[in-house]
């Protein structure tokens, strides 16, 4: 019996890929006009986006506690090993309430093996740390060398390479001043942003939508792998349009085969608004073994 791969739904695959695969995800709660919904399971992200387009501000919260207790449980009745590979633990305390659950769990099921590994990721970042891992499982890779490798990967080996169109959400969430977003907003700016230590970082500004699209495709060349077959992610804050305009740059200027495209999912919708793009990409940098920092095997 295979290794369970889980994560949680801030994590952006298609839902082919999580059927496919046979990986377990995991509700993130929303909020919308003071009602409590589970993503992925009584609300879709494009019921979000349409809440958002009528003027709602959605919030979110972490994975209830009984979900993960309620799926832990699962598997280790059933005596399957498990890999949890969570949403940033700089953007979410999911990872932290996992791991107690984890360490509860082991008091009934003493045989019980669950590994609960901080992505510092998120969207399609996490989506193909996930992706991967569950390749490996169904591949009936050892299961020390698929926690390595998702251990490894989360140590910034993954690049969150976005850009988005409102300032406005980024200003409400902390990550830009009042009058940067204001000048932003009149001058046409787009922050490009990317991914430290799990944390989004603004590390510069371009003009225009187009300037912004050119500049993700330069740096996906610049920091990525350089192979042509490797998966390339983007997602988009339902903005299909701009998109399909940074895929075919990949495809068509850099080469690149394989691209999943994906709306940005629920957790992060209600966070950066309408109209963003992001693209996500395996980099060189993958540290040695003994990096390793960003998981626990309880």
């Amino acid at each position: 019996m295979t290794v369970k791969i889980i994560t949680d739904s801030a994590c952006d695959l298609p839902q082919d890929i999580v059927q496919e695969y046979d990986i377990e995800v995991l509700p993130f709660l929303v909020y919308i006009d003071h009602k409590e919904y589970r993503d992925g399971v009584n609300i879709t992200t494009r019921q979000v986006y349409d809440a958002i387009r009528q003027g709602s501000v959605p919030t979110t919260g972490q994975v209830p506690m009984d979900a993960i207790v309620d799926t832990f449980k699962k598997y280790a009745q059933e005596g399957r090993q498990c890999i949890y590979l969570s949403f940033s633990s700089k953007l979410s305390g999911t990872y932290n309430t996992a791991r107690l659950v984890a360490q509860e769990m082991k008091k009934n099921f003493h045989d019980f093996q669950v590994t609960v590994v901080d992505t510092l990721s998120g969207s399609l970042g996490q989506g193909l740390i996930a992706l991967e891992a569950a390749q490996m499982a169904k591949a009936n890779a050892d299961t020390t060398h698929i926690i390595d490798r998702v251990q490894r990967r989360a140590s910034s080996n993954v690049e969150h390479l976005f850009s988005v169109d409102d300032l406005h959400y980024l200003y409400r969430g902390g990550r830009l001043s009042y009058a940067s977003s204001f000048l932003g907003g009149l001058l046409q700016i787009k922050p490009i942003l990317h991914v430290q230590e799990g944390l989004m970082i603004p590390f510069q500004k371009v003009r225009g939508k187009k300037m912004a699209v050119k500049r993700l495709v330069e740096l996906v060349k610049e920091r990525s792998l350089g192979d042509k077959n490797q998966i390339i992610g983007i997602t988009h804050a339902d903005d299909a349009t701009t998109a399909k305009q940074l895929q075919s740059l990949l495809q068509n200027t850099l080469g690149y085969k394989n691209i999943i495209v994906n709306l940005i999912g629920s957790v992060l919708a209600c966070h950066i608004g309408i109209g963003g793009v992001a693209a996500f990409v395996v980099n060189t940098k993958l540290p040695e073994p003994n990096c390793l920092s960003s998981g626990e095997t309880i």
